[in-house]
């Protein structure tokens, strides 16, 4: 029986890693940068998804053979004129701090009508350096007043996507990964991953 081809995701973040590899399937054995200590940091220097995700994916696979995916992605509220973008994970002042930013983003929201919000995620697809393709994926919802629900990570306990009427941290993973803008952008990822390395 013939090894799985590689897939290896640009990011240290084993949420997001965990989601893609629950949403590929058994197609591709699924890594990310922690499999690799050697793997450069990327500072994200990009003014959007597209951008940070071309640096992160183009400069990981110059350090590895096969493809790489990397993604961008954020939350992208209309009454903050798109804030916090690709700011997201830093939105409360300390990178990554998940309560942190909700608490920025319950507060920048105090006393707003228009709720209106989407997460937006944009991947791309390179080997050696060089991308090859790229793809993106939004989910529509809104922002609600108070944080709701323990699964997830990230904004999900206050964005509720259009449809339901629970947030994506009390509709769970399951539901999440069908709708999601990653599951979104990851299925045209996989789209051509199948066609193109699968042989």
């Amino acid at each position: 029986m013939q090894p799985l081809p590689r897939l290896i995701i640009a990011t240290r973040n084993a949420h997001k890693t965990a989601e893609i590899r629950a949403m590929i399937g058994d197609h591709f054995e699924v890594l990310d940068a922690t499999a690799f200590p050697d793997f450069p940091e990327i500072e994200e220097t990009g003014s959007t998804f597209l951008e940070n995700a071309r640096l992160k994916a183009e400069g990981i696979s110059r350090c590895v053979e096969g493809w790489v995916l990397s993604d961008d992605s954020g939350l992208e509220v209309d009454a903050l004129g798109g804030a916090p973008g690709v700011w997201s994970s830093s939105f409360g002042g300390e990178e990554g701090n998940h309560a942190k930013n909700n608490a920025r983003l319950l507060a920048e929201m105090t006393g707003k009508t228009q709720r209106d919000a989407r997460f937006r995620c944009t991947m791309v697809l390179a080997k050696g350096g060089v991308e090859h393709t790229n793809f993106s994926g939004t989910v529509e919802g809104r922002i609600i007043d108070a944080v709701r629900g323990v699964l997830g990570f990230g904004y999900d306990p206050l964005f509720i996507p259009v449809g339901y009427e629970e947030t994506f941290a009390e509709l769970g993973d399951e539901v999440k990964n069908r709708l999601s803008h990653r599951a979104r952008a990851l299925a045209q990822a996989s789209d051509f991953l199948k066609c193109n390395y699968l042989k």
